[in-house]
């Protein structure tokens, strides 16, 4: 069969959905690749590029959708796109299934096999696929760049001989993978970065990257991201008052807020209001990545760059993927390909469209003549957090207990273990010579001791790996210095060794921990 990329007609669209990297893996899967020419020239893909790896390179696209059997693009196709199928080909590239009705109905009518790419489902075997996530997270990134070349100052503070500049501070409204992106891109940056997110289990991630998370003084039961395919769901009228509430309180401190929260078909809800833009200081910029659905920014205008009478920048564009081309067509002709991995498993070049798949069957639109959306829910779904469970405090009563009990448990196994050691050396003496028990005394108190020790160190400080080899290594020279006075060169000579290489263990040891803890330790 033959997968063929037009180029995309959407004014401004420099992605491709076929790479020569991902056309190379493609052929090894039994498929003949074709390009209309100059589809990748705007992504930094020359012809000669396709060429090279043998792929057909077509110079109209109205041959190149007649001789394809499987067409791969990156828009939502036109009318005439689809006009343009036949009966039995298969489209890949994303569709708008929830808002593209009259696309689904022609689709169906003209007997075309429609797989939507961000209808993948959110599950772990399909991440691969997930070519929403891979455009998201470069339009994360993309925004904290547009926001740092629409903003007038540093993001890291720097105090030169000229002054002291403060750093900036960013605030990610949604921590999404578009959110992530964005706030590990302006903490790289040195920005004061601040985050939130309605779903409970993204606090963790977003301090883990360097931010701030911004809690709510607010007490409600949200669902787990997980159980609803890593989007927010829908929060009550309180809990958004509490949340504009926040935003107010924050909106004259912050210079940029990225702005990232969205609701699966749904418009994108308003989050950032006109008192808050006005509430900014001059010279700040708010990038507003959810400006296709509506914006999350009341004055955000669609694809256009503004700014406000009181001198605050909002950026509406909705195509920060494309304007990193070559990434983000590198990222989605890869989503293609695993996706054509899934659907050739004998990597004959043939598709075989297995509608029990869990991934194939969500991602398909239309199928034989038929709509086949919305899909049913995955049967393999993500696990969703289970909520931490609060152990309530103790009383003082009870602490003391407490410690009571321990101590008497903690005693109980000392004079259990004291009381069988005693037998032993008893058992022993009993038969050894007294020679022997004077040095196996010795070394039965050594080894206590050395145990008792290096056991009551805080772990923070070695491992117990090397709180062991640290105590024998004691012993060792414990043991040498003890022989050193021996008369016996052989003796004098093997102590002296024996003192060397315990003493480069034990301080190896020492400076191996301490490069350890400073692996984990704020510069």
């Amino acid at each position: 069969m033959k997968l063929g990329t037009p180029a995309e007609t959407v004014s401004g669209e420099n992605r491709v959905a076929m790479t020569p990297e991902s056309a190379v893996q493609l052929q090894k899967l039994g498929f003949e690749c074709a390009i209309q020419t100059g589809a990748g020239k705007a992504a930094g893909f020359a012809d000669k590029d396709y060429k090279a790896v043998g792929v057909e390179v077509v110079k109209t696209a109205s041959a190149l959708w007649k001789d394809s059997d499987i067409i791969a693009k990156v828009r939502q196709p036109s009318a005439a796109e689809l006009k343009r199928l036949s009966k039995g080909q298969t489209l890949i590239s994303f569709f708008n299934p929830a808002g593209n009705e009259d696309g689904m109905k022609l689709a169906e009518k003209q007997g075309v096999n429609v797989i939507a790419m961000e209808m993948v489902p959110r599950i772990s075997r399909a991440q691969k696929m997930d070519a929403l996530s891979s455009m998201a997270n470069i339009a994360g990134y993309r925004a904290v760049i547009e926001a740092g070349n629409n903003f007038g100052r540093f993001f890291t503070g720097q105090i030169t001989a000229a002054g002291k500049v403060p750093p900036a501070k960013v605030l990610v409204v949604g921590a999404g993978v578009a959110g992530l992106a964005a706030i590990g891109t302006s903490t790289s940056l040195g920005a004061i970065t601040y985050a939130f997110d309605v779903r409970p289990e993204v606090a963790e991630q977003v301090e883990s990257m360097g931010a701030e998370f911004v809690y709510l003084d607010f007490e409600e039961e949200q669902k787990d991201g997980a159980a609803s395919g890593g989007y927010a769901s829908v929060s009550s009228p309180e809990f958004r008052e509490a949340q504009l509430a926040k935003f107010r309180e924050l909106a004259p401190e912050v210079d940029i807020v990225i702005t990232t929260a969205l609701i699966p078909n749904r418009e994108a809800p308003e989050l950032w209001t006109e008192d808050m833009v006005k509430a900014m200081k001059p010279g700040s910029v708010i990038i507003d990545l959810a400006a296709e659905k509506g914006g999350n920014c009341k004055l955000t205008v669609m694809d256009e760059k503004i700014v406000t009478k009181n001198g605050v920048t909002i950026v509406g564009y909705t195509d920060f993927p494309s304007r990193m081309a070559t990434q983000s067509s590198t990222l989605y002709a890869t989503n293609i390909r695993h996706m054509m991995t899934d659907l050739t498993p004998e990597k004959d070049g043939k598709i075989k469209h297995d509608m029990e798949d869990d991934v194939i069957r969500g991602s398909t639109v239309t199928f034989k003549g038929k709509v086949t959306f919305p899909p049913p829910p995955p049967k393999v779904q993500a696990i969703a957090a289970k909520p931490k469970e609060v152990k309530p405090e103790l009383t003082s009563e009870e602490k003391a207990a407490a410690e009571v009990a321990a101590f008497r448990q903690a005693s109980k196994q000392q004079f259990t273990l004291l009381g069988a050691g005693a037998v032993l050396m008893a058992i022993i003496g009993m038969y050894a010579p007294a020679s022997f028990m004077q040095h196996f005394i010795v070394f039965a108190l050594a080894c206590f001791v050395g145990f008792q020790v290096i056991w009551n160190v805080s772990h923070s400080l070695h491992t117990p790996l090397m709180a062991v080899t640290n105590a024998i290594s004691g012993i060792v020279i414990l043991g040498a210095l003890l022989q050193v006075g021996s008369s016996n060169w052989l003796v004098l000579a093997l102590s002296a060794i024996s003192i060397l290489i315990a003493s480069i263990n034990i301080v190896g040891g020492f400076m191996v921990t301490r490069r350890m803890l400073a692996m984990f330790q704020k510069s």
